[in-house]
């Protein structure tokens, strides 16, 4: 998570969206960064709206608006699943070694995914809470361009990226199947990505 105050803007580090690069190319621009712990890092809209938001409200009188990354929810459990295959993790529960890709997305629609699987929901991440606090600026991670013009015309940066917390290269294909079975299961994923305009 990366606030900055001047500019009343905060951008949230969604999981498997790319924000790790941002993160490393905007910390010494940055007003504060959460890097460290993950649970902090990638602290959903609900946890910044309950600690973060009533931080600045309350000291600084100010509200800031919220930006957030949203990848294409296939692609998205794509990343998951291919970070999950690394080495690291052989014989961890969250291993995705000897799993197949369907397995994978088919476990993830479970009402309790197991382990591996258990990779929360970019929807539920970014859900609008009932005090009004709601993500204001969302892009999409495969138009990155939008996101990087966005903050150098709202930073006056010249935003350079770097690549960095990539997953591993492994081809993911989806039976339509069981594609059919995600968009049954997960729509609010789609509806989510569809709405960006």
């Amino acid at each position: 998570m990366l606030v900055f105050y001047s500019e009343r803007l905060v951008l949230l580090s969604v999981p498997k969206t790319g924000t790790t690069a941002f993160q490393e190319a905007l910390l010494a621009r940055a007003d504060m960064s959460i890097s460290d712990p993950p649970q902090l890092k990638h602290a959903p809209l609900y946890r910044y709206n309950r600690w973060i938001r009533p931080m600045f409200e309350r000291v600084c009188d100010a509200e800031l608006e919220v930006a957030a990354v949203v990848r294409e929810p296939i692609s998205w459990l794509s990343s998951w699943y291919r970070y999950r295959k690394r080495p690291f993790l052989d014989g961890k529960e969250n291993s995705t070694k000897e799993i197949s890709f369907d397995d994978f997305v088919r476990a993830y629609c479970k009402g309790k995914p197991p382990s591996y699987a258990n990779v929360g929901s970019q929807a539920k991440f970014l859900e609008a809470q009932p005090n009004g606090c709601a993500v204001k600026h969302l892009f999409r991670y495969e138009e990155q361009d939008k996101l990087v013009a966005f903050l150098n015309d709202r930073l006056k940066f010249d935003l350079n990226l770097p690549r960095r917390n990539v997953s591993p290269n492994v081809a993911t294909p989806l039976k339509p199947d069981i594609e059919a079975l995600l968009r049954r299961k997960r729509p609010e994923e789609f509806t989510l990505y569809e709405s960006i305009k």
